[in-house]
Parts: C-alpha cells; sequence; structure tokens
C-alpha cells in the first residue's frame, strides 16, 4: 500500500518519536509505572505542551484540527514506548465523544481544560453483562423533571480511576440489547454517589468499576439526543479501533527489532542463534506479520472518518482480525525466540506481548470482529484492492 505523509505529518511523527527516545526508556516507564497515579504527570504536561492532547479536536475550540492519521502517527509512536497516561482514554474515547455529539457549549467548557492537561476523561460503556456489544446497556437514566437520575454498574473504565469526568452510556428506554434509547451523559468523577474502586490490568495500565446510585445529571450535561446516541457511540468506537490497531503496530515494530536484536547477539554451541536456519525463517514470518499489520492499520486510519457507517465498520473490523491475529503470533515467536528470558518482568518483550494481547481484547476480539465482518458481507472489492 502506498502512503505517504505530508510535511507536517512528518514533522509530528519526529517529534513525538524523539520524546519518547529522550524521555520513554523500558526504565524510565518501570519508574512512572511506580508513581501515584501509577503515570507521569510530568509526561501528561508534556504532551499537553506539545499539542498532543489538542490534536484531534478542531481549531475554534482550542485544538489543531488533526484527523486520523494524526492519531495513528501518535498512537503508534506510543505504542513503541508503551505508555502508561491516559491518552486513548482522554483523547481518543472520550474526546471522541466530545467532538461528534457534544454541544457548542459542552465543547467550550471541556476542550480547552482537556488540551492544557487539566481534565481527564472516561468513557463508561462496558458492563458485566456486555462483553463487546457496546449497544448492551442496562444502566438506567430516568428523567426527574429537568434532571437525569443514574443508576447502574460500568465495569473496565479505562482509567477511570484518575478521570476528572465520566461519558456514562445509559438506557432512556427500550430492552438491554436495543441500539436505540442509549444516551450518554457527562458525570463529575467525584460526584456524590459515584463510587469507584481503580484496579491495575495485566498490562501495566489502570481500569476502575464505577457503580452510579441515583446520580443526579443536569440537563446541560447530557450529550446529544438522550435517546439517540448509539451512531455518535459506533463512530467514536470504530476510530477508536483504528487508533488501536496503530498503537498495536507500534509495539509490533519494537516486539520484532527487539527480537532481531537478540537474535544478532545470544550465542549458543558458539555462533549467533540469528544464525541458525530454522531461526531465520521464523524471523521472516515475524517480519511478514508486522508489514499485513501495517497495512491493515493504515487501512483502518483512512476509513476511519468514513461516512457511510457500513463500510467504515468493514474496514475497522477487518483491522482488528488482522491486529488480533498478529498480536499472538508476533507474541509467542518473541517469547520462544527469547527462551526463558522472555517470560520475566525485567526484561521487556513479556511487557509488549501482555499489552498487545489486551488491544486484541478491547472493542472486541479478532473472533468477535471476523464474525461481525461476515455479518458486514466482508469487504467490498473496491477495500479489498
Amino acid at each position: 500500500m502506498n502512503f505517504d505523509l505530508s510535511d507536517e505529518q512528518r514533522l509530528l511523527m519526529d517529534s513525538v518519536e524523539r520524546l519518547m527516545l529522550e524521555t520513554y526508556d523500558f526504565d524510565e516507564r518501570r519508574r512512572y509505572r511506580s508513581e501515584n497515579p501509577y503515570f507521569s504527570e510530568a509526561m501528561w504536561k508534556r504532551y499537553a505542551e506539545m499539542g498532543l492532547l489538542a490534536l484531534p479536536f478542531s481549531e475554534e475550540h482550542g485544538g489543531y484540527g488533526g484527523g486520523a492519521i494524526e492519531t495513528m502517527i501518535v498512537m503508534e509512536a506510543f505504542g513503541k514506548a508503551l505508555i502508561l497516561e491516559p491518552y486513548f482514554a482522554t483523547v481518543v474515547l472520550g474526546g471522541g465523544i466530545l467532538r461528534h455529539g457534544a454541544s457548542d457549549a459542552q465543547k467550550a467548557k471541556i476542550i480547552p481544560a482537556v488540551a492544557e492537561g487539566r481534565m481527564k476523561l472516561a468513557f463508561a460503556y462496558a458492563e458485566p453483562q456486555s462483553r463487546y456489544d457496546v449497544f448492551d446497556v442496562e444502566t438506567t437514566a430516568k428523567k426527574v423533571g429537568d434532571a437525569w437520575i443514574l443508576n447502574g454498574t460500568k465495569d473496565l473504565v479505562l482509567h477511570g480511576d484518575v478521570a476528572d469526568k465520566l461519558v456514562v452510556s445509559a438506557r432512556t428506554s427500550g430492552k438491554s440489547r436495543d441500539e436505540n434509547g442509549i444516551g450518554l451523559f457527562l458525570v463529575d468523577a467525584g460526584a456524590p454517589r459515584v463510587k469507584r474502586r481503580g484496579y491495575p490490568t495485566q498490562d501495566g495500565l489502570r481500569a476502575a468499576e464505577i457503580r452510579l446510585e441515583n446520580v443526579n445529571v443536569a440537563a446541560e450535561d447530557v450529550i446529544g439526543d438522550p435517546g439517540g446516541a448509539f451512531p455518535v457511540i459506533s463512530r467514536v468506537t470504530d476510530e477508536a479501533v483504528a487508533a488501536l490497531c496503530a498503537e498495536a503496530l507500534g509495539c509490533f515494530n519494537k516486539m520484532q527489532a527487539i527480537t532481531l536484536d537478540y537474535l544478532k547477539t545470544r550465542e549458543q554451541f558458539g555462533k549467533k542463534i540469528g544464525a541458525f536456519q530454522a531461526l531465520q525463517h521464523r524471523a521472516a514470518d515475524m517480519f511478514v506479520e508486522l508489514e499485513q499489520s501495517r497495512s491493515m492499520a493504515i487501512f483502518a486510519a483512512l476509513m476511519a472518518g468514513e461516512s457511510d457507517a457500513r463500510a467504515r465498520e468493514r474496514a475497522v473490523s477487518a483491522a482488528k482480525v488482522q491486529i488480533g491475529r498478529s498480536a499472538k503470533a508476533l507474541g509467542h515467536e518473541s517469547i520462544q525466540l527469547h527462551g526463558g528470558i522472555g517470560m520475566t518482568m525485567e526484561y521487556n518483550i513479556g511487557h509488549y506481548f501482555k499489552h498487545v494481547i489486551m488491544i486484541d481484547t478491547l472493542l472486541g476480539d479478532a473472533d468477535y470482529h471476523l464474525r461481525r465482518l461476515a455479518a458486514l458481507g466482508g469487504l467490498s472489492n473496491e477495500q479489498a484492492h
């Protein structure tokens, strides 16, 4: 696939990758993870100073008007560094809801605070019974006067324990798996009767279980149509899947490079193990997986802004299938080629493997997206070529 970046995009890529090289090696990451709140607030400020937190928002709301390609560039660089900060939760998920669903007044109030690093967001959409279906919502929102009362439990809310504001999906009408009847509500994370339980995920990030018990939400904190939010949720989660594919691509790049370097330096039977033809074949297989994933991640980024929902969904699901399969293939090969050292917490390759497996499960694993792609009729001839 021929894909050339503009001069501005190349400058962005160089700037972010330079920042990561200078400030985010594996030892620094371990130190950041030991800090409270389990990531680097100093790095969060650096992201704000560089304009990364403002990147996808429109210029009229204090952003830079970046699109899915700019997000891909940033997420790929962040994947290489295995960052711990809540960029995906705040800018891609929470910020995506604001961009596509919020009123001008809500954007003017919240986006500048996000862009300046003063506010973190989390999108509370998953529930214990919902699995990967974002439309499976049992949390309820009942209108009382001009306000809404929310009740329910949200699970696996990425960085929900450090968010200042939560974007909560709740059912205003219909049955639990209806696409209609879902609303989006802005909730102060520290509001009365909002209970949060934070916990670490397998890859070293953070998530939270959030319980809402008669939480009062004012009318001005309802995002868009209180019964018609699913198209916004669908579009934002498709864009988020494209961003996750880019982050996984960054991880794959590092996994392949780390493994190749190990093959060139590790000696056994008096020679470098990279000299053995069987291991060369396995390294070649890793390269093929990497390049296939690169093509599909680019494809997902190019299609993330597609207004035709069906075409967009087919593209991002096809990309997520490839990323999920490559995560396991590259992960297994990289660990096995390293041997026992690849299983230790002190060595970085295992941390990359954990993260790409978590990426596979976020917003639908490879099997889920394969079923979704089949239900959508697969890729069109034009997309396939």
